[in-house]
């Protein structure tokens, strides 16, 4: 499986994403309770297309991982959730829902936090196995994985490893994972 990855990450290396839209009224509603409607707030309003939508970009998400405090669990929640709102867009409108799930299970502050280390450890399989939070399967805990990881290009960095990736790319031994 590694060596499939590597060819892919060399294969799509130099590819830039552009910035995804979203709606800030969407997510309000799901995030006001849990104080992270401040969120919403991140990346540019759109020229174009409709009132109050929103563009975020991996840069912004970035911008966000580096003023993240080791020992502020607010600031990772907000990294978070600006993650889920980048990872749904406006086509995922499950995305708010499963959101608000996370932001309710009292784990999430140990579970950002350990993960965030194990990631920036490169310990990329124990991040993956202490991922649990309600509502975040692993085509979104892992684009988490890829917005924390803040380390040298050089290294295998974390990718993200949605469902689309692996039905397009990987089969799986029975009782196989990463």
């Amino acid at each position: 499986m590694m060596e499939q990855l590597r060819k892919l990450v060399v294969r799509y290396g130099d590819c830039q994403q552009k910035p995804v839209r979203f709606r800030p009224e969407t997510w309000r509603s799901r995030l006001e309770p849990h104080g992270a409607a401040h969120v919403l707030g991140i990346g540019v309003g759109c020229a174009s297309g409709s009132s109050g939508e929103r563009l975020v970009s991996r840069g912004d998400l970035a911008h966000l991982r580096d003023r993240v405090g080791d020992d502020d669990p607010d600031s990772l929640r907000d990294l978070f959730v600006a993650v889920m709102i980048w990872g749904s867009g406006i086509t995922n409108g499950r995305g708010p829902r499963y959101t608000e799930a996370a932001l309710s299970d009292a784990r999430m502050p140990t579970v950002l936090r350990t993960t965030r280390e194990a990631v920036r450890g490169g310990d990329l399989s124990e991040a993956y196995r202490q991922f649990a939070l309600k509502g975040v399967g692993r085509s979104f805990f892992t684009k988490w994985f890829a917005a924390v990881d803040d380390r040298d290009a050089s290294c295998d960095r974390a990718l993200i490893l949605d469902d689309r990736v692996f039905r397009r790319h990987f089969t799986w031994p029975v009782g196989g994972g990463i």
